[in-house]
């Protein structure tokens, strides 16, 4: 997370609204995808302890420490002085959503995809952006299932701002930016502060919760034995086994066939 995208403070910045936009290609253009998240198959197919993954008995402050600094990166975006509009096409999964999340304006293709997987197995989202956003009972829906939903889905739960046609989402997002920007910067700031001020504290708490959650869900029993999976099979069958749902990780084997 050292190379995270620095949004510079409203003082001295320039007029307007940062742009959030990942997956740079080759050519400076936008890549496949917005963020796929943590590159976690270095972790979960490498042998023997890594930052994600401890030799057991694990260290929770020690994970905490690590977790709670990507944490702290992506809330950069929250927190930061200058409004963040957040621009997504192909995917925003795993921790890639949670950098979407985190801006304050997010616009998706209609295309698009967003989800956290491993709520199924081996993780929890550790900035809790899907409650903040989305209240209780839906973020519930999301959460217990794993599910990646499209832009216009993400649009109509009210997890975004709105989705466009994915050939229109460039415009729609520079529109609004524009607009933005024709405000001073200090009222921008000024109003991001009053706004943020009102959940940020219940924010905190909920996210460190999440972080030794998330820390707990690679070192709980499932865990191990998704790792375990990973090293057996690879991490491309044990995530499509993950999200399939065809693998108990309690009984570490596949569900029986439906009859």
């Amino acid at each position: 997370m050292d190379n995270f995208p620095h949004i510079p403070d409203a003082h001295g910045a320039e007029p307007g609204p940062a742009r959030a936009q990942r997956s740079r290609g080759k050519s400076g253009r936008p890549g496949k995808a917005f963020c796929s998240g943590y590159d976690l198959a270095h972790y979960a197919e490498g042998n023997g302890p890594n930052k994600v993954v401890q030799e057991m008995p694990w260290d929770p402050i020690q994970d905490f420490q690590f977790m709670w600094a990507n944490t702290q990166n992506f809330m950069s975006l929250f927190r930061a002085m200058k409004p963040v509009v957040c621009k997504v096409h192909g995917f925003a999964v795993a921790g890639g959503s949670d950098i979407a999340l985190c801006a304050d304006l997010t616009i998706m293709g209609d295309t698009a995809q967003i989800g956290y997987m491993p709520t199924r197995v081996w993780g929890c989202p550790t900035t809790a952006m899907w409650v903040h956003r989305l209240g209780p009972e839906k973020a519930k829906r999301m959460m217990f299932t794993g599910d990646k939903i499209s832009g216009v889905e993400a649009a109509e739960m009210g997890l975004i701002l709105k989705s466009v046609p994915d050939g229109q989402l460039d415009d729609a997002v520079e529109a609004l930016a524009g607009r933005m920007a024709t405000l001073p910067i200090n009222q921008l700031a000024m109003q991001k502060m009053v706004i943020n001020s009102a959940v940020e504290e219940k924010i905190n708490q909920t996210q460190r919760l999440a972080t030794v959650f998330d820390g707990i869900t690679r070192h709980s029993p499932e865990g191990m034995n998704f790792k375990a999976r990973v090293e057996e099979v690879g991490w491309k069958q044990a995530v499509e086994e993950r999200d399939q749902g065809t693998f108990d990780w309690t009984r570490n084997r596949p569900f029986a066939p439906a009859k």
